[in-house]
This record gives structure tokens, sequence and C-alpha cells, in this order.
């Protein structure tokens, strides 16, 4: 495996520094360690997430596995696992994020609550910040086996990206791809305008 990207490209890319995206970058390492693979140019990785937080910049940047090619494929689970299978051999992973479990962690997840429900005094607000850094900074350099659990699995790989015709909703006027358009009273129609007719029966 070549050089990983940085940690400071992927706070650059992401746009701020997180336990997220420390999360997804010890993922994105352990997959591209377990597959013994560089990062992705043309679909050879596939990704499956289960979640869609910060993480999930960090393995798009470092693995190459995105939306856009197809090979980054999201379900809503809101799970901290990831699948990641290489397409010349076959072999598939399952990560689970297992995070940092102490004392000073349960605090900061008490103090997130604080400051998510807006209830929290200016010195929490600080000790919150302390162990966020302190708590990336662990994450970030503890042994890949303390962070994340890898098991090797079988895994039926999906096909690579196609491109499919696209048509006109009826309803709306859009263009949607072909196989997700619905018919709604005899009628091709896109999924937004086929929902909102249901609601309207």
């Amino acid at each position: 495996m070549k050089k990983l990207a940085s940690w400071e490209e992927v706070v650059k890319f992401h746009g701020h520094s997180c336990m997220g995206l420390a999360t997804g970058y010890r993922v994105a390492e352990a997959a591209l360690k377990a597959l013994d693979n560089d990062r992705d140019i043309d679909e050879e990785i596939v990704a499956i997430v289960e979640n869609d937080n910060c993480s999930i910049d960090a393995i798009q940047y470092v693995t190459g596995c995105t939306f856009g090619k197809g090979n980054l494929i999201f379900y809503d689970y809101g799970k901290p696992v990831y699948t990641f299978a290489r397409r010349s051999n076959q072999k598939a992973v399952r990560i689970v994020a297992k995070g940092l479990d102490d004392n000073k962690y349960r605090e900061l997840a008490d103090l997130r609550q604080k400051i998510s429900s807006g209830e929290f005094t200016a010195e929490e607000q600080e000790r919150f910040k302390q162990l966020s850094s302190e708590a990336m900074q662990q994450l970030l350099s503890e042994p890949l086996d303390n962070v994340v659990d890898v098991l090797e699995i079988t895994y039926n790989i999906p096909e690579k990206a196609r491109i499919f015709k696209s048509i006109t909703c009826n309803s709306c006027g859009e263009k949607v791809m072909e196989p997700r358009a619905r018919v709604e009273n005899g009628e091709i129609v896109c999924i937004p305008c086929a929902e909102a007719a249901g609601r309207n029966i």
C-alpha cells in the first residue's frame, strides 16, 4: 500500500476536524490495509457504508470510493459499520468502529448531549473542546486493532455503475433515471411526484 492520505488533507477536504472524521480515517486505513490496495482509481474497490456522518467524507477521500463513481453505497442503518470489497480477487471485509471507552470519553458523550440541547456552561463548552481534541488524537494514534474490528467475509460485490436512459416525468417535467421512474395513474413520474400523489389519496 502506498502512503495514506494525510489527516491534514482529509480535514481540509471535510472542512473541520471531529471524532466522526477521525473514525472514518482509521476505518479507511484499515480497509486499504486489509484489501492490500492503494486508493481506488476506477471502481476496483467498493465501499458499503451504514451511516451518513462525517466518517464518510474521510472514507471517500482516503479510499477513492465515491457516490459519483457508484462504488460508494449508502444504507441508512445508523451503524458505525463499513464493508469494503476488492473486485479483482473478491476479497471483502466488514469493519466495525469500536470507538474509545473509558471514563474520559463517557464524560465527552455526556457533554456532547448537553451542548446539543443548548444547556451548557462556558466551562463545560471548554471542557468539551479539550476532551474532543484529546479523543481525536488518541483515536488517530492508537493501533488499528484497538479502534476497529476487521472481519473477512464473503460478499456479493455489486456490478459496476451503469449509465441509464433519462426519461421525462409527466408531472413535474424534470428528467429522471429510467429505473427510478414510477407509474402513477398510468403515467411515468419521478419518485417525489409519485410520493406526493400517494399522500393525496
